[in-house]
Order: C-alpha cells, then sequence, then structure tokens
C-alpha cells in the first residue's frame, strides 16, 4: 500500500491526480472498487443487496438526440 502524503495546490489538480491513479490500474482491480463502494452504501441506508435481483444484461444503446 502507496502511504505518500502528497499536497496539492488545487481541486483540479487533485482530481487529475486521482483520475490518473484508476486509469493506471487493471479493470478487475476497478470494478471491484465499484462493488465496494455498492455495499457500502447499502450498509449505510442498512440494506443488503439482494442476490438474485435481475441485471443490466447488455450495454444500453445510444440514441441521437434530433436538436443536437
Amino acid at each position: 500500500m502507496d502511504k505518500t502524503i502528497r499536497k496539492y495546490s488545487s481541486l483540479d489538480e487533485m482530481k487529475a491526480d486521482e483520475y490518473r491513479y484508476w486509469q493506471s490500474r487493471p479493470v478487475h482491480e476497478r470494478m471491484d472498487a465499484v462493488e465496494e463502494i455498492n455495499l457500502t452504501a447499502y450498509a449505510i441506508k442498512g440494506m443488503e443487496p439482494e442476490a438474485d435481483v435481475p441485471r443490466l444484461q447488455r450495454p444500453f444503446v445510444s440514441i441521437p438526440c434530433p436538436w443536437r
């Protein structure tokens, strides 16, 4: 675990560093982090996620916006 202390002069600099960090991580590690965040959110709400809930089976379809 990296225990380096970093000081940032702006929020934008901090967010750019955070973005670079997550982009450097493999996909499976990023997905694990998302799952951990979801489980934490359920715990904060005092709920548990249901195991047999249908999940997204395919990607969303992009529909062109007529006024753009």
